[in-house]
């Protein structure tokens, strides 16, 4: 606000940007302006105090930007708004020794109203306030001690109002860099917050002031997704791929997102259960789902499934993305966990690419959880396979797969092979006999089941 007040004042002075006085006048009317102005500017100095009341009063009564901020500690208000009006009357009577404390002054509260989150029309309009009321106590000073001396500031009008349009741009630039600045800050502290809670290491003191800046609730429900891009073969050369980059069209709106080396992540805010008090107050979760699917899954299931075929429907989604769900979490504080169950989920993802829901694939989780001991477990239940020729093996996997996708029936894994039920059975027949294993035995069908998996997964 006094910034306005000194901003018209330096003008008349030849502040950069103001159109200067020349040094020698045009003529005897301009140096008789300049003269008049003078004298009404040292009485306007002698009465800063009072000026500044009527501003810091006009600013509370018209300028809603600023009433929090007067309310809030009008002594600071007022000292800012005299300090500016001190630096931008004295521009008016000594140009060179005020102007670049004027031009600080400017800065500096830009600076801090941006700080502040005082809109920026808001503090402009406060400096053309200030503007407006000294040129018009100016005006006012001189029509009392001679009213034909008047006509004469006409003289000097435009330079107060060029330097009154300064200081407003630097107010405007100041408070622009400044607010690149704090949201630079603000999403800097973000993602370091993000971070923390997905490795772990958030701090039980940081949690409140974590769902305060992120938006969330503390004793929220979550999940954690974990995507990255097919896995690159041996034989693929050239760069690099380049960074992966989520889909912007999940449902529930943006992500709260970090990078990782391997793989990027969001966290994922679901529903309250049926019977909780909604820690989202009211928060349906994504997409709306709070309660029964179309398909009859839980809310949770709904959600989670929603958000696995946005991700798969997107354009934004590469050919070959692997994508992995984990299972839901309570509170903020279990992030860390939720990020290992979703990696999890994504280490059981086929390398072709797709989305996997780690509450729906747990025996593929078990193996990819342990690939030692799936290693071991494939070498032991299908290692008698790799003697023969590796066509023929490979029908005899083929043929388990099947049948046990089929859930054990061999109509059916006959029609998905395109064979007979009874070359089914022969086949299966033929495993037995090799691996020693016997499929209608509930063991042994569970290790074949996990060696098979292993053998996808780890490629065994």
């Amino acid at each position: 606000m006094h910034q306005v007040v000194r901003s018209r004042i330096a003008v008349l002075h030849g502040t950069p940007s103001a159109t200067p006085l020349p040094q020698r006048f045009r003529s005897l009317a301009d140096r008789e302006a300049v003269e008049v102005l003078h004298r009404a500017a040292r009485v306007l100095v002698a009465s800063l105090p009072a000026l500044t009341d009527r501003l810091v009063e006009a600013l509370y009564e018209q300028e809603p930007g600023y009433r929090a901020a007067i309310d809030s500690d009008r002594a600071e208000v007022w000292q800012e708004v005299h300090h500016s009006l001190r630096h931008n009357v004295g521009s008016l009577l000594q140009p060179r020794e005020f102007r670049d404390a004027a031009h600080r002054t400017s800065r500096w509260i830009g600076e801090i109203r941006a700080a502040q989150g005082v809109p920026l029309d808001a503090v402009l309009h406060a400096f053309r306030m200030g503007g407006a009321m000294v040129w018009q106590d100016l005006v006012d000073e001189t029509a009392r001690r001679d009213p034909d001396d008047v006509r004469l500031l006409v003289h000097v009008a435009a330079d107060v109002w060029n330097f009154v349009d300064e200081h407003c741009g630097i107010v405007a630039d100041a408070y622009r860099q400044a607010e690149r600045r704090l949201s630079w800050r603000r999403e800097n502290q973000q993602r370091l917050m993000v971070a923390a809670l997905l490795d772990g290491t958030a701090r039980i003191a940081d949690l409140s002031e974590a769902a305060a800046m992120l938006g969330l609730p503390e004793q929220g429900r979550y999940a954690v997704l974990a995507v990255a891009s097919a896995p690159r073969g041996p034989q693929q050369q050239g760069p690099a791929r380049p960074p992966l980059t989520l889909p912007a069209g999940l449902p529930g709106g943006p992500l709260l997102r970090h990078t990782g080396p391997d793989a990027e992540y969001a966290i994922l805010p679901l529903s309250p259960l049926s019977g909780e008090s909604g820690g989202f107050g009211g928060f349906r979760g994504f997409g709306g789902f709070g309660g029964p699917g179309e398909s009859g899954e839980s809310g949770e299931s709904g959600e989670l499934h929603a958000i696995a075929a946005a991700l798969e429907a997107s354009a934004d989604t590469p050919a070959g993305t692997r994508a992995g769900i984990g299972s839901a979490v309570e509170g903020l504080a279990a992030l860390g966990d939720a990020r290992r169950l979703a990696e999890t989920a994504l280490r059981a993802c086929p390398a072709s690419g797709g989305t996997v829901l780690l509450d729906e694939h747990l025996p593929d989780a078990l193996v990819v959880s342990s690939p030692a001991l799936g290693t071991a477990l494939a070498d032991r239940v299908l290692g008698p396979l790799d003697r023969l020729d590796p066509s023929d093996r490979d029908v005899i996997v083929e043929t388990l797969t099947a049948w046990l996708d089929a859930d054990g029936s061999a109509q059916r894994a006959g029609a998905r092979l395109y064979c007979h039920r009874n070359t089914v059975l022969n086949r299966l027949r033929r495993f037995e006999q090799l691996t020693g294993r016997c499929l209608t035995r509930p063991k042994d069908a569970v290790e074949v089941s996990l060696a098979l998996a292993a053998r996808r997964l780890l490629g065994t």
